[in-house]
C-alpha cells in the first residue's frame, strides 16, 4: 500500500469491499431468504458487482500492480456466476425428427389495460408464435379477455384465478395431455403453478408452468402519493421491505415446486417467470439437478425483461438431464410485453 498513490490507495479501499460484497452474495444462494431477507437483496446486484470486479481487474492490471489479484481471484472463485450472466458461444445442433420446441412467455395479459399504445398487441403475440412454431407452449399472465386464436393446440390446460379480471397461466401442447393440476401455493399470493404430464410417442413429460412472487421493484403510485410528505425518507425502505417479502414469499412457493416434482416419475420441464435472478436460493431451489437452457445453448446476456438498468433474466426453461439441449433463444427485440420469450429445441437422448 505504501507504494501506491493517494488515489490508488482509495481504490484499492473500494476494491476490498466490493470482494468482500461480492463474496457474501456469492454465499448467498446456499441461504434461505427468510433467515437473511435483506442480504438476499444483494443477489440483485450481481451482475454489477462481476463487472465491477472485472474493471478493477484491468484497472491494476495496466498498472502492473499485484492489487489486480485481489478482484482476480474473486471472478475466478465465482466462474460458474459468470456463465449464469454471460455465455460468449451459443449451440445449435443439426434438427432431427426427435426433436421438439418449447417456448415460455409472460405475455402481460396480452396488454389488457393497454400498457402499449399498439391495439394490435395481442394478434402481434399469435403471429410471432405461429413464426416460431413451438411444439409446446407455456403462458404466463393468461387472459382469456383478450381472445386469442390458438386453436393450433389440439390440446391445452388453462388455469385461471381472481374476481374481476380472471388470468393465470395456460399450458398449450402438439402432443396429448394426460394429466395436469396445480399447486396449491399459500393464500396470500396471487401467483401460481400449474403442471401438464404430455405424451410425446412412448415418452410421457412432466411440464411445469410457473409464475413467481413479483418483487415490486416499482411501487404502486398511489401508495406513494399517500406518503408524499416523507416520500424521499421512506421510498427506499418501502422498496427495501417489497423485496424481502417477496423473497420469503418466493422461498415458499419454490419449496413447494421442489417438493412436488421429487413424486415425479416422468422427466421434468419447468418454464416461466421466476421473478428472481440466477444468482438466488430461489433459482438454486427450484433448478436442482435440472439444465439451465440457457446455459447450455444460449448466447450473450439472455435477456428476459425489459429492466433500464441492465439486462435481467428472470424467466427461465429448465431441462431434465435425460434431455438434450440443442439450441436456446431469447428475444429481446420482440416488445409486446414487459417480458421477452424464451424458446428452446431439445430431444429425447
Amino acid at each position: 500500500m505504501r507504494r501506491l498513490s493517494g488515489f490508488n490507495k482509495l481504490a484499492f479501499f473500494a476494491n476490498i469491499v466490493l470482494t468482500i460484497l461480492t463474496a457474501i452474495a456469492y454465499v448467498l444462494p446456499f441461504l434461505a431468504p427468510k433467515l437473511y431477507p435483506i442480504f438476499a437483496v444483494l443477489t440483485l446486484f450481481m451482475p454489477l458487482f462481476l463487472i465491477l470486479n472485472g474493471l478493477f481487474f484491468l484497472y491494476w492490471l495496466l498498472q502492473i500492480k499485484r492489487q489486480m489479484l485481489l478482484s482476480g481471484l474473486i471472478l475466478l472463485i465465482g466462474i460458474t456466476f459468470v456463465t449464469k450472466f454471460y455465455k460468449f458461444s451459443s449451440t445449435n445442433l443439426p434438427p432431427t425428427e426427435n426433436d421438439f420446441v418449447v417456448m415460455s412467455y409472460n405475455v402481460r395479459l396480452f396488454n389488457l389495460f393497454d400498457w402499449l399504445a399498439d391495439q394490435d398487441v395481442p394478434h402481434t403475440i399469435v403471429q410471432f408464435i405461429n413464426e416460431k412454431n413451438p411444439d409446446i407452449l407455456c403462458i404466463q399472465e393468461y387472459s382469456a379477455a383478450a381472445k386469442v386464436d390458438l386453436k393450433v393446440y389440439p390440446y391445452h390446460y388453462i388455469f385461471m384465478q381472481g374476481h374481476h379480471i380472471k388470468t393465470g397461466q395456460a399450458i398449450f401442447s402438439k402432443f396429448p395431455i394426460i394429466e395436469q393440476g396445480n399447486l396449491e401455493l399459500p393464500a396470500n399470493s396471487n401467483n401460481n403453478v400449474i403442471f401438464a404430464d404430455i405424451k410425446r410417442g412412448k415418452e410421457i413429460l412432466r411440464v411445469y408452468n410457473m409464475h413467481l412472487q413479483s418483487i415490486k421493484i416499482s411501487p404502486d403510485v398511489n401508495e406513494i402519493s399517500e406518503n408524499i410528505d416523507v416520500i424521499n425518507q421512506q421510498k427506499s425502505q418501502l422498496l427495501l421491505n417489497r423485496i424481502s417479502n417477496a423473497f420469503r414469499q418466493q422461498q415458499q412457493q419454490a419449496e413447494i415446486i421442489h417438493q412436488h416434482k421429487l413424486n415425479c416419475e416422468y422427466p421434468i420441464l419447468i418454464c416461466g417467470d421466476m421473478n428472481n435472478s440466477p444468482f438466488s436460493y430461489v433459482y438454486r431451489n427450484i433448478r436442482g439437478n435440472l439444465q439451465d437452457c440457457f446455459e447450455e445453448a444460449g448466447k450473450g446476456f439472455g435477456q428476459t425483461y425489459k429492466f433500464k438498468y441492465y439486462p435481467a433474466r428472470i424467466d427461465y426453461i429448465f431441462a431434465d438431464p435425460s434431455l438434450k439441449v440443442k439450441s436456446f433463444e431469447s428475444f429481446p427485440g420482440f416488445i409486446n410485453s414487459d417480458h421477452f420469450p424464451v424458446m428452446t429445441r431439445l430431444a429425447f437422448e
